[in-house]
């Protein structure tokens, strides 16, 4: 099967990895993240784009950041223990029961759960869209490391915003303008 070189609103599915509250404050960028992923999350809303949230180990790392989790629409949410999310007994089940063969990727840590979880997905077939200003890790170097083990692999490097702008693909509706007070 050839990947989709851009998302469309219609075969999309958001997945953010362990965004988490006592994982946030020692990552690099956090800030940056968590802004690229409300702006996706209100894009994702527009649209009916599902979302499926992984949550690593819950009792020890704490809850999904709660600002995202106030944003999300159409959500989801899954724990783990496991570094990649297939890994975990019954995902591989839950997200094939999207019927989305687009993974748009956000979250933390970009060279361990979010690595782990994409070369998975890639593995599995499925068409994963790397939101690069939405992945962070502890040490910026290891999230750059990740980005291109991920390129390698198949995966599409792209931004927010571009992936917004895919998901809108005109400009003469009123979803889209919904979608310039969320870009700008």
């Amino acid at each position: 099967m050839k990947h989709a070189l851009s998302p469309n609103n219609a075969n999309s599915l958001m997945l953010v990895i362990d965004i988490q509250n006592k994982l946030s404050p020692v990552m690099a960028k956090f800030e940056q993240v968590k802004s690229a992923t409300l702006q996706l999350a209100n894009a994702a809303a527009i649209y009916d784009i599902p979302v499926l949230v992984t949550q690593q180990y819950v009792k020890g790392l704490g809850e999904t950041d709660a600002v995202l989790k106030g944003t999300f629409n159409n959500v989801s949410y899954f724990d783990k223990v496991h570094f990649s999310a297939f890994k975990e007994p019954g995902f591989k089940s839950f997200i094939e029961n999207y019927n989305k063969p687009q993974v748009i990727v956000v979250g933390m840590e970009a060279h361990v759960c979010v690595l782990q979880t994409c070369l998975d997905l890639l593995a599995y077939g499925y068409h994963v869209f790397l939101v690069a200003d939405a992945i962070c890790s502890r040490n910026s170097r290891h999230c750059d490391i990740a980005i291109n083990q991920l390129r390698s692999a198949g995966a599409i490097i792209t931004c927010a915003e571009t992936i917004i702008f895919q998901w809108a693909e005109v400009s003469d509706t009123e979803a889209f303008k919904k979608i310039l007070k969320i870009v700008k």
